[in-house]
């Protein structure tokens, strides 16, 4: 098993590729596959900041720092997240504009939500993209967006893929802020430094 690097006294900070098919949990009731299948030695309090859905990839928070939670999603200053989504059909002009612009998204005790303008590309498929998990042969035609929000609703993406038509097939999240996955594959973990991870987390009261 691999032993983490020591950074730094104190807190410890992490991301991870979290691979399809895994909840961001390290206990469940449930019978699923957990963050503890990880080849890590994680220290103890460990847990994952802003969690992404059993099938949904790429980057995740990992932190002993409680106070990660309250300064990146629950301060004044809204912090951007970006996703890399491959979804069914080829995306005309129009579902785009709609995608940027806002669609009508089901939210919590079925209220109706129109999500606010966001920034939405379509880009081609990456070249060496990972394969994470046992996924069934592709076919058919594909369209691959980057979307970048600055609040997260239950399942959102998804969500606001379905309303124009257009289901996700992947979803990876690719960066928050400046923090990066960058080539890290599925499974593997990367330790930052404190500073650094605040700094690209643009957190600038995190020091209080």
């Amino acid at each position: 098993m691999h032993q983490p690097d020591t950074v730094a006294e104190g807190f410890k900070y992490y991301i991870i590729n979290k691979p399809f098919n895994m909840v961001s949990q390290f206990v469940s009731p449930d019978n699923v596959r957990l963050l503890g299948k990880i080849n890590f030695d994680f220290p103890e309090g460990i847990h994952a900041i802003g969690r992404l859905d059993n099938h949904s990839e790429g980057l995740l928070i990992l932190t002993t720092n409680k106070k990660v939670t309250r300064l990146l999603f629950q301060g004044e200053t809204p912090h951007a997240r970006t996703y890399l989504v491959q979804v069914k059909d080829e995306l005309s002009a129009e579902s785009l504009h709609k995608l940027r612009t806002g669609v009508p998204i089901i939210v919590q005790n079925g209220a109706t939500y129109i999500t606010p303008p966001c920034d939405v590309q379509v880009v081609q498929k990456p070249e060496g993209l990972f394969v994470s998990g046992n996924r069934p042969k592709e076919y058919g035609v594909f369209s691959w967006l980057t979307i970048s929000l600055t609040e997260g609703k239950f399942h959102q993406v998804r969500k606001m893929t379905d309303a124009v038509g257009h289901r996700v097939r992947r979803l990876i999240r690719i960066s928050i802020e400046d923090l990066q996955l960058g080539d890290l594959q599925p499974g593997c973990v990367r330790e930052i430094e404190e500073e650094t991870f605040f700094e690209q987390l643009k957190i600038k009261n995190w020091r209080e």
